[in-house]
């Protein structure tokens, strides 16, 4: 199978999932195709590579199919074309390609893949995947840039699924590529949870009616978040997920990164600007704040975590909490979203995420946020967390714990800032006030 280069060049740049939207595509190519099923309709998948002007280049996967001698770049509309890819799996088919092969697994145990798919459903809300869901029962994933290397999502559900961790959508299958121009993972088959709220529509939804229920909902969010960072820093052997000490350099390095955030960040900031007054100007203390902060001692141990861990990542099954996309922040390379680093940053990242539902229940539904009730869901998930975690994992004692967590919410909440200033003004307020709040304890610590 042959592509016109430019149809192929404007259908993946018009996705949805297409990720350099500010790049110029210069050439685009067939690396390999697998034909999935050859009767009349043909389905197949491909491997196509988009050059930039630059020279770089990404590998993007394609699912289409072939009707009559017409082609259907768009292949997942085809709801007889995604059962392909999951029938596939039920088999442990391997297919070869051009170049190279695809491997299609099931998960031994996992009764949901033998069951007769009926009904099917895109999601539509999706940035960098393409997703379906059949019968309320089972979403596939299917992952559309493509970088050499496992896929973090496919590697940690397997490793929590292998140690017992219970709070994931539990993985029936997946599929492969191997040879070729890479090795990578195309996609994932999963348990839907039926009912699951997103958690931080659910947030918005307590806070608007009945903000005390959201605590008792965080802190078994905090137990959650606990049992899932002991989980993955209990292999010893497994070098990708060994607990590690970090070097005396680390911390340094993170450190210095920071630093240089926050100096680009503050020297940018607009003047006049009423809503920056209570961080204005203070650029050189919020750095001295940090210096401070690093002072730690002991920063603990760095593990394999979430790799974007906030309300959003969320689920409420309705009677407990599921955690997903652990594939990480699709635009850092798969090296970095593999790397090992200190649990506290996931929590860093779930009390950045509480600080925005406060703010934004009241400026999306109007809702009467109780003044205190940040600071409450905070000691809330903290405790809980802290009374669940493996602790060898943190630094020693409450004293670094709290200034190694700090570090780690000013690095939120200077990103955030400077997101906020170019893409959302009416939410600057939010990271202004955690910017402040944390000058003002580490200076209280001082």
């Amino acid at each position: 199978m042959s592509f016109d280069e430019r149809e192929l060049i404007e259908y993946v740049t018009s996705r949805r999932w297409y990720g350099a939207k500010s790049r110029t595509v210069a050439h685009s190519r067939l690396l390999d195709s697998v034909v999935l099923r050859a009767a009349e309709p043909r389905f197949a998948l491909a491997l196509v590579e988009m050059r930039y002007e630059t020279g770089a280049h990404d590998i993007y996967q394609l699912v289409y199919a072939l009707r009559e001698g017409e082609l259907e770049l768009d292949g997942l509309s085809d709801t007889a074309l995604a059962r392909e890819l999951v029938s596939a799996m039920r088999s442990g088919l391997t297919l070869q390609g051009t170049e190279g092969i695809v491997e299609f697994r099931p998960v031994e145990g996992f009764a949901g893949i033998g069951t007769e798919l009926v009904e099917t459903r895109s999601i539509s809300a999706e940035q960098s995947n393409t997703s379906v869901v059949f019968d309320d029962e089972l979403i596939l994933k299917v992952f559309r840039r493509l970088e050499p290397g496992i896929n973090p999502d496919l590697e940690m559900l397997r490793f929590l699924t292998e140690h017992g961790f219970s709070n994931i959508a539990a993985v029936g299958g997946w599929y492969a590529y191997s040879g070729g121009p890479l090795g990578a993972t195309l996609g994932i088959l999963q348990e839907f949870v039926r009912g699951g709220r997103d958690g931080w529509e659910l947030a918005l939804d307590d806070l608007s009616s009945d903000p005390d229920r959201f605590l008792t909902r965080l802190r078994r969010l905090g137990e959650v978040t606990g049992e899932l960072h002991t989980v993955l820093g209990l292999d010893v052997a497994d070098p990708a997920f060994c607990p590690e000490t970090p070097s005396v350099e680390s911390l340094g390095l993170l450190t210095a990164t920071v630093d240089e955030e926050i100096a680009r960040v503050f020297l940018s900031l607009p003047d006049e600007d009423d809503r920056l007054a209570p961080i204005f100007g203070r650029g050189e203390e919020v750095r001295e704040q940090l210096r401070l902060l690093t002072h730690a001692g002991s920063s603990g141990r760095v593990i394999r975590t979430h790799g974007d861990y906030h309300l959003g990542q969320t689920l409420w099954s309705g009677s407990d909490w599921v955690i997903l996309d652990f594939e990480g922040e699709p635009a850092r390379t798969l090296v970095e979203r593999r790397r090992k680093r200190s649990p506290l940053r996931n929590v860093a990242g779930m009390l950045r995420s509480l600080a925005y539902a406060a703010t934004a229940a009241e400026l999306t539904r109007g809702a009467d946020i109780p003044e205190e009730w940040e600071e409450r869901a905070r000691e809330r998930f903290l405790e809980a967390y802290l009374d669940t975690v493996d602790t060898t994992l943190l630094p020693a004692g409450d004293a670094a714990i709290e200034r190694l967590l700090a570090v780690f919410e000013l690095e939120k909440a200077v990103y955030e800032l400077q997101y906020e200033l170019n893409n959302r003004p009416d939410w600057v307020a939010i990271p202004v006030r955690g910017i402040q709040r944390l000058i003002e304890e580490t200076s209280t610590r001082a």
